[in-house]
């Protein structure tokens, strides 16, 4: 009952003109920052900081935590429509929202993700209203070992998150993982493969290589040759919202998509990026139809958007229940706490109970803002499909170099964003899938660092890894997944053998 009560009281706070003006302003902008392609949350939190400092501290939290979790909803938008993520969390979109949206049901994968993010959204906040200091202290639980067994299972489960070879994707994931070892060592603090380039020395952002890889490669590929968007991407006001068949197709990789999402969210790193990856590999895995993947599935909208949704709750956990923050967006959010005067930590919820009440009550709100916001402009956005590509095709370019640019000011960071536009356009004439390199560069840095901490740690004895019960159960799973694709592989070929 403390709890219900607790929520009432927050909702009181909440259910002010200035906090719910906040909170409207924050979901609108983060909306927006989603949709345009290469505007992270990141940098609109830090930008909007300053116009903070007037605000009390709650109603502060909470228009830059709307930024935020707005920015979730917002970033499927470009993904679906045009292939280019809006926001980095929505990469995994762009596999079957864009096909969908090829297909003429541009507007029920949208539809279908405001629906999942609403959901997911929902279900991590009734999660971190009821499990935050628990949830907390089982975060900080992990040490480098269970995180290097983590990021081992992920390499093995998603580094064929698409295609047909697993060799072929396989080698895609090494070689984002080779990319992500460019520039300092934070461990030693030695220069690696940077050539002499002082740019390469802060290593590769992700957002321009994810910008490039689809939609640079995209704006490449109508450029050498024809390309029509006319009878491809047409859309019809009755296919605007989902069919029945479609939302029930929905309903379970949405819910499976909310539980994944919230708990990855409590684990350091791209949490919304992985959530949305294990996701998509767990509804391809589940699927009847697995072959449908890649080419509009609505599986593959659904599950991934409400994962993303539900990991930006869960990691709220570690800042507000142990004053650590566990994603660079929430790092933003902890300094604007700090300006404010308010020091999360383990006595946050209980010596500022009112200001965490006060932000759970207005993600519930915000939420519901974010559904009615985004549901009755569906069609609006999904209208963007009809734009002819001698208009939408420079937009879209410059607001990717201006999304670029504005990472560090810098003309070098154009400069990868259109080598990796080229290195997507290849992987696409050789049938190669550009997510795998997505993941390896996410994951890479993981590895790498878990690995090498658990070592010093074990004195260099590997058998440390197997010793401790999470990481050694982790890594037993691992030796079952790598058992089990070699069987996998070798009945195959079996059976062209012998021409069944």
């Amino acid at each position: 009952m403390d709890v219900v009560g607790n929520l009432l009281q927050g909702f009181a706070l909440a259910l002010s003109v200035d906090n719910l003006t906040a909170c409207f302003v924050g979901v609108l902008i983060g909306t927006v920052v989603g949709v345009l392609p290469g505007i992270g949350p990141v940098g609109a939190m830090a930008l909007l900081l300053p116009f903070s400092f007037g605000m009390d501290a709650g109603t502060s939290l909470i228009l830059l935590a709307g930024i935020y979790y707005g920015a979730m909803y917002g970033g499927s938008t470009t993904s679906i429509l045009i292939n280019v993520p809006g926001e980095a969390a929505s990469v995994v979109t762009c596999l079957d929202g864009y096909q969908m949206a090829k297909k003429g049901r541009a507007g029920a994968a949208l539809a279908v993700a405001g629906i999942g993010s609403w959901v997911a959204g929902t279900v991590g906040v009734v999660f971190l209203m009821l499990f935050a200091p628990p949830l907390g202290k089982a975060a900080l639980a992990f040490g480098p070992p269970e995180y290097f067994a983590i990021s081992f299972v992920g390499m093995l489960l998603l580094s064929n998150l698409s295609g047909d070879s697993f060799v072929k994707s396989f080698l895609v994931f090494m070689l984002g993982m080779m990319i992500s070892t460019i520039g300092i060592d934070v461990l030693t603090g030695f220069n690696r493969l940077s050539f002499g380039v002082l740019e390469l020395t802060r290593g590769i952002e992700f957002l321009p290589c994810a910008m490039g890889l689809f939609g640079m490669a995209e704006v490449f590929a109508i450029a050498v040759q024809p390309y029509s968007v006319g009878e491809m991407i047409k859309v019809r006001f009755r296919e605007l919202y989902p069919s029945r068949e479609e939302l029930k197709k929905s309903v379970w990789p949405i819910v499976r998509g909310s539980l994944i999402g919230f708990p990855i969210g409590l684990i350091p790193g791209p949490a919304a990026i992985l959530s949305s990856l294990v996701s998509y590999r767990l509804e391809k895995g589940l699927s009847r139809r697995p072959e449908e993947f890649g080419k509009g599935a609505i599986e593959g909208v659904a599950g991934p958007e409400s994962a993303n949704n539900a990991a930006s709750a869960g990691a709220m956990v570690p800042l507000l229940a142990l004053g650590i923050p566990f994603a660079p967006a929430t790092a933003v959010l902890l300094g604007g706490l700090m300006l404010h005067g308010v020091a999360p930590g383990p006595t946050f919820i209980t010596g500022n109970a009112h200001l965490f009440w006060l932000v759970v009550a207005s993600m519930y709100i915000g939420n519901f803002m974010l559904l009615v916001l985004n549901l009755p402009l569906v069609g609006f956005f999904a209208s963007l499909t009809k734009v002819p590509p001698k208009i939408l095709i420079p937009v879209v370019t410059a607001i990717m170099f201006v999304g670029a640019y504005s990472l560090n000011n810098s003309l070098f960071d154009i400069f990868m964003l259109l080598v990796f536009g080229l290195l997507g356009l290849a992987f696409k004439y050789m049938n190669y899938s550009a997510t795998p390199l997505l993941v390896g560069l996410v994951l890479g840095p993981v590895f790498e660092k878990s690995l090498r901490q658990g070592l010093i740690m074990a004195d260099g004895n590997f058998m440390f890894f197997l010793q401790r019960p999470i990481s050694g159960t982790l890594l037993a799973v691992a030796a079952l997944i790598v058992v089990w694709t070699a069987y996998g592989a070798i009945r195959k070929r079996g059976r062209i053998v012998t021409g069944e």
